[in-house]
């Protein structure tokens, strides 16, 4: 193992009232930068970042020895943070770098003529975008890091309706040719990448090319249909993905729950955070196997007697914690209430689960998520209106559409939800719409057949 001492015996850096890097000495302004940092913003590395907000929100010294996680080492590092006027100064002493495990990385399909590179981790979300890739489209290389990949590219389906991506994640396998646009430009690319496994042999992540291409040789627009998923899909996602994020969530659950014993809360906070990432992902999978199941041609959901209220109310009481943790309010239809539809009972609560999730989390605090149901003519209507910021008219189509988010930058899922609600509802007879104007929140509606 390689140890590298720094020349430099004390690095110093100071902070605003607010925790803003105000300046720092080159060694601790490179390590900044690399971790996507910047002057005027909170310190990237979290680990120095955790020690000067402590100093600030105690208002005294905290001074322990860290660990920062850089490109090619681990940087081992005494940090002291004092509070001075009404900023925080951060002296750090005994800088050491050791060499790390560095993740192997697979063989696979970078292009000869890529323009620039791109990495991910193993929840998609990207640790790094080359610097040349903002010199050649104008946009900030370092705003992205730890956005999923979706906030950088629009992703394509090829000819046939596959998402090349989608099958290189479910055979943890190398990406080849997937057509996409850049999100800041529109410019039409071509992502390669090789797959990183992690220290277990798991998916790790992508590593990734890009090569621009003539819009001649683009595919078909990223929001064309899909008329499929290879055969295996969902198994293959089962092997690779579920049964490592379920031991992961319940790890990290039992970490959280201090079940062999007290530990920092810190490290109980960096269990909760690992799990609730974990159940994310779980989330993602189970949307990526719905998505093979809806787009089979032989996909029919059952047509039996349902009670929309019924399932309305059952719905709301699965999310009433999740709004209570959020101080959202859900208003649901009364147990005397009933709405006789025909539809699938499963398929109809994932519906409405996902509308009123969707609407629990995009509500401020204090609001009130209004679940009814109705008739329209000859269909059964349910509702869902939250007081959100809304949906402008321009982007109410999109929001239906496969891996569409109007806001990537936003909390939220893979941008399937919508797209698989309104197929299965469609697929029971019926219909999945949405009314909004921007600042005046949405109303979702699920239409079935009446009965």
């Amino acid at each position: 193992m390689t140890v590298v001492d720094h020349p430099a015996a004390v690095l110093g850096a100071s902070f605003d009232r607010d925790g803003r890097l105000v300046a720092a000495d080159p060694a601790l302004a490179a390590l900044n930068a690399r971790a996507g940092g910047r002057v005027g913003a909170v310190f990237a590395p979290p680990a120095l970042a955790t020690v000067v907000r402590l100093a600030r929100r105690l208002g005294i010294v905290v001074s322990r020895g860290v660990t920062v996680a850089d490109e090619e080492a681990d940087i081992e590092m005494w940090a002291r943070a004092q509070p001075e006027g009404d900023g925080v100064r951060l002296a750090v002493s005994g800088w050491r770098e050791v060499a790390c495990w560095a993740p192997p990385r697979r063989a696979g399909p970078v292009a000869p003529d890529a323009a620039w590179r791109w990495e991910t981790d193993a929840a998609l979300r990207l640790t790094l975008v080359s610097p040349d890739a903002g010199r050649r489209h104008g946009f900030d290389p370092f705003a992205l890091l730890g956005r999923p990949l979706t906030a950088l590219f629009d992703l394509g389906s090829e000819g046939d309706g596959l998402l090349p991506i989608l099958s290189a994640l479910a055979g943890r396998s190398a990406l080849a040719d997937q057509p996409a646009r850049l999100r800041p430009t529109g410019a039409a690319v071509r992502l390669s990448a090789a797959v990183r496994t992690d220290a277990a042999g798991g998916f790790g992540g992508f590593l990734g090319s890009v090569r621009i291409v003539d819009e001649e040789e683009q595919a078909p627009a990223p929001t064309a249909p899909a008329a499929g998923l290879p055969a295996g899909f969902s198994e293959g996602l089962d092997r690779a993905l579920r049964t490592p994020l379920a031991r992961i969530v319940a790890h990290a659950d039992s970490i959280n729950a201090e079940a062999e014993g007290p530990i920092a809360a810190d490290y109980a906070g960096y269990a909760a955070d690992i799990s609730s990432a974990g159940r994310h992902l779980i989330g993602l999978v189970d949307d990526l196997v719905d998505l093979q199941a809806i787009e089979r041609a032989d996909f029919l959901p059952a047509r039996d007697p349902i009670d929309l209220a019924d399932v309305a109310r059952r719905a709301a009481g699965l999310l009433s914690v999740r709004a209570a943790n959020g101080e959202v309010s859900i208003e649901r239809p009364g147990f005397g209430d009933a709405a006789p539809a025909t539809g699938d009972f499963r398929r109809t609560l994932q519906i409405m689960v996902n509308l009123i999730g969707n609407a629990v989390r995009y509500s401020p605090p204090g609001a009130v998520v209004a679940v009814a149901v109705g008739h329209d003519g000859d269909r059964v209507v349910a509702t869902v209106a939250d007081r959100g910021k809304g949906i402008a008219a321009a982007d109410q189509a999109r929001v239906f559409e496969k891996f569409e988010r109007v806001d990537p930058s936003e909390p939220g899922g893979s941008g399937l939800g919508l797209y698989i609600a309104r197929r299965l509802a469609r697929a029971m007879g019926g219909d999945l719409s949405v009314e909004s104007a921007p600042g005046e929140g949405a109303v979702f509606t699920l239409a079935l057949p009446g009965r």
